[in-house]
């Protein structure tokens, strides 16, 4: 089974992809990092209490006033969102809760996947690159725009209540969307394509269905049966898989604390 890691950005167009991939032709199951990521946060879960306890002190507007006092996340979003000292530590401390829980599930869902038979799944994880997962892709697809100002007008059209500062933050905090594109087409032919969205609904729909042909054509469904039909096989064409992005992966890294380091 292939795993399909898709990521972009905030206001990239991610999540509409994510459902061109999962109605037909494509009929793909979706694993969405997002969706897990408010599930294992809802009120009484242990993510829940978690955050309540370290940021309700210092956030008298965490909870909204209904039933089960589910989080305030914009409230929560000023606090992890943008630059300085502060938010990135709270980011981190956020991060450290959440993300463990996110991928208990993944795992779950990945292995329900595999036992219905399904030629590939996909990974829907905004932050595929920052959080690992890269190595454990098959393929990457990444959606993305040419200019971080289409980002900021489509999140402030989407969310009213954002300000022009709160949705530049909430864009930067996601790194910029075009190192990723390149990051992802660093991985080779066949493993890291692009989708550009820069127009309509009509283009995107195109540039998926060219994008899924080529992705199709590196994993025929004979390979796809083989690999649930054979555990073990699958387990190895995993392993040299997983070794030979970690070694993309290192390079990656290497090359951008060089360029750091001529700053």
């Amino acid at each position: 089974m292939l795993l399909l890691g898709l990521t972009g950005s905030i206001a990239t167009g991610k999540s509409t992809v994510s459902s061109l991939l999962r109605e037909p032709p494509y009929s793909l199951p979706i694993i969405d990092a997002d969706l897990i990521a408010r599930q294992v946060v809802e009120p009484g879960t242990p993510g829940y209490n978690a955050i309540v306890e370290h940021f309700l002190p210092t956030t008298p507007d965490l909870l909204l006033d209904a039933p089960g006092k589910p989080l305030n996340r914009p409230a929560l979003g000023r606090r992890v969102f943008g630059a300085g000292e502060d938010r990135d530590r709270d980011r981190k401390k956020l991060n450290s809760i959440v993300h463990p829980a996110v991928r208990k599930e993944m795992y779950k869902q990945m292995v329900f996947a595999h036992l219905r038979g399904n030629w590939a799944v996909v990974l829907d994880v905004p932050l595929l690159f920052e959080s690992g997962w890269e190595r454990y892709c098959g393929t990457i697809l990444v959606v993305g725009v040419s200019d971080p100002q289409i980002q900021i007008q489509r999140l402030r059209a989407r969310d009213a209540h954002l300000t022009e500062e709160d949705a530049r933050n909430r864009v930067s905090s996601q790194g910029d969307i075009r190192e990723k594109a390149e990051r992802c087409l660093r991985r080779g032919e066949g493993r890291g394509v692009v989708v550009w969205n820069d127009g309509g609904r009509e283009e995107l729909e195109k540039e998926v269905r060219r994008v899924m042909g080529e992705i199709r054509e590196k994993s025929p469904a004979w390979w796809s049966f083989l690999l649930w039909a054979c555990p073990p096989a699958a387990a190895l064409a995993a392993g040299v898989s997983w070794y030979r992005m970690r070694g993309v992966q290192l390079a990656w890294e290497a090359e951008k604390r060089r360029e750091k380091a001529k700053l």
